[in-house]
């Protein structure tokens, strides 16, 4: 049964990836011949100052992405898996935003933020009408808000699962013990959302780290280098500079990157037997 699978696995993930391997070793602009470059494109790529810069820009969207994400897909999440006669209707309102196309919301926003026609100069707002997009602080802040706003949604939703699979007998007994709703969600949901904070945290993760489609078309990587994540790095060397060979070197990066991460994750996690038949993830 796992024939399929595994098929589907390797034709359409190890292959590819042993196909980007192998082209971090030639020199190609995407169209022409291509000739053997040894190790020159992991030299050039790895002494490279701009690549210091990109992954920093990934890790700092990474950490702050989670700092705004987790205790808000926690706190909906914690929310939603109660008992309210509206929550459905809740439930898919909030997941309206995961189901649009990254690239319309970028261009959605990208338009309402317009300092000269978008929505602080329709509405008049002092506040809003601001070069959103061409300071460097405010264009970080709005792709971290736009990130967020679209994918806590999904991670609310993996919480309420986890939320649900709590026995409700715990609850029981520390309301009988006079615990309050604030004393009860800090001692027992979140101790028992241990393991899925593991999977949503190496999700956003790995999210982050191919992010490029909201990136590129909000804020191409601008302004300056504010937002040139790795994957928008990767792009424009290999799509709009024709340097595949180099592309090819930052995208084995990503995965190793990813890798790395969420291994880490995993072990710091780690994984006991007596605790995880109580939590579900």
């Amino acid at each position: 049964m796992t024939i399929p699978a595994l098929v589907f696995f390797v034709g359409f993930a190890v292959i590819p990836l042993g196909g980007v391997l192998a082209l971090s070793f030639v020199t190609w602009d995407g169209i022409g011949a291509m000739s053997p470059a040894g190790l020159g494109n992991w030299a050039a790529i790895l002494s490279d100052p701009g690549l210091p810069h990109a992954l920093w820009v990934t890790f700092l969207l990474m950490a702050v992405s989670w700092l705004v994400q987790t205790p808000a897909s926690i706190l909906m999440g914690a929310f939603l898996a109660g008992r309210q006669r509206y929550r459905a209707v809740l439930s898919v309102v909030f997941f309206v935003p995961l189901l649009l196309s990254s690239a319309a919301l970028a261009i959605t926003y990208k338009a309402l933020l317009d300092p000269n026609f978008g929505l602080g100069a329709g509405l008049g707002i002092d506040l809003l009408i601001q070069d959103w997009l061409g300071d460097p602080v405010l264009a970080f802040s709005v792709v971290i808000f736009v990130v967020s706003w679209q994918y806590i949604p999904f991670h609310s939703l993996v919480y309420q699962g986890g939320i649900r699979q709590i026995p409700r007998s715990m609850y029981e007994a520390a309301e009988l013990d006079g615990a309050g709703r604030v004393r009860r969600f800090f001692s027992i949901t979140l101790p028992q959302l241990k393991y899925t904070i593991i999977t949503s945290s190496t999700l956003m993760v790995v999210g982050s780290l191919t992010l490029f489609d909201l990136i590129f078309v909000l804020t191409a990587g601008g302004p300056g280098d504010a937002t040139r994540v790795l994957a928008v790095d990767m792009y424009k060397r290999g799509f709009m500079a024709n340097l595949m060979g180099p592309a090819s070197v930052i995208a084995i990066i990503l995965v190793l990157v990813g890798l790395a991460l969420s291994l880490l994750l995993r072990r710091l996690g780690g994984r006991d037997a007596s605790h995880s038949q109580l939590e579900g993830a």
